[in-house]
């Protein structure tokens, strides 16, 4: 994995359930993970392995997502050598409804 985050950074993460009374579209989204045309985007972790957040996998918005993500099995991803999965650098916490993807999987 590129850019993997750091323990500071996973530690300002909300634990999961902690923003269970957010409203999807408000979420705050900690983190941005990407691989050619799928993307991971981090509400909430459980300090161990388990994020929670929302997915788009090969640019297909009809099945995109909120859900559960391993963190060790995101970690694991390479589609050939060279191309990981990479944490986007620089990413600054948002709500999910400003995130054009989200929003267009989403329809807010």
């Amino acid at each position: 994995m590129w850019n993997t985050p750091t323990e500071k950074d996973l530690a300002k993460i909300p634990n999961l359930y902690e923003s269970e009374n957010i409203s999807m579209k408000d979420k705050l989204i900690h983190l941005h993970f990407f691989i050619m045309g799928s993307d991971w985007y981090i509400a909430e972790y459980n300090g161990k392995d388990l994020f929670w957040g929302f997915v788009i996998l090969n640019e297909d918005y009809e099945m995109a997502e909120w859900g559960f993500i391993s963190f060790a099995e995101m970690k694991e991803i390479i589609v050939e050598p060279g191309i990981e999965i990479e944490c986007e650098l620089g990413w600054q916490i948002k709500k999910a409804c400003e995130i054009e993807k989200i929003t267009r999987a989403q329809g807010y």
